[in-house]
């Protein structure tokens, strides 16, 4: 008996640890993108916009993926350095058949402006820079994978 047993728990093990890592380059989507810097309201007595991109995860293949994890990097445009590069953490992401419901990835560093200046002028100033986001995903303990770039549209939005 302890022989079978042993013999079952070899086998469990060995399927386990050769099961086939998925590709999500392959697999997965993104779709259903919208962009633009979200009005976060006044903060400090001063109106303020952070950059705000929302999404779905898509699968392109039949694949064995119930939830991932989603590191959203955003960084400026020019590839230079900003003070609103800043990384969105999500820990849980789960499939709904093929497809998660919309995302929305929304750090808290952004824009702010005194009034009079209003949030639709400050994207219009001189000084302000275009962001993008990059999403990377990963399922468990696999290595992150980049599904791409999004440009942050220069834009208000509102929800």
């Amino acid at each position: 008996m302890a022989g079978r047993t042993w013999a079952v728990l070899i086998i469990l093990a060995a399927s386990v640890s050769c099961s086939k890592p998925v590709d999500f380059k392959q697999a997965l989507e993104m779709s259903d993108i919208s962009s633009g810097w979200f009005d976060a309201g006044i903060v400090g007595g001063r109106n303020k916009i952070v950059p705000s991109v929302t999404l779905r995860l898509r699968k392109k293949t039949p694949v064995d993926l119930n939830r991932l994890s989603i590191n959203a990097l955003f960084r400026a445009a020019d590839g230079k350095e900003s003070e609103l590069n800043n990384d969105v953490y999500v820990q849980r992401v789960d499939f709904e058949a093929d497809q998660t419901q919309p995302i929305t990835l929304r750090p808290d560093h952004g824009y702010t402006a005194e009034p009079p200046q209003s949030r639709a002028d400050m994207l219009k100033h001189s000084q302000f820079r275009d962001l993008r986001v990059q999403i990377l995903v990963k399922a468990g303990s696999a290595q992150w994978t980049d599904l791409g770039w999004i440009d942050v549209k220069r834009q208000l939005i509102t929800q």
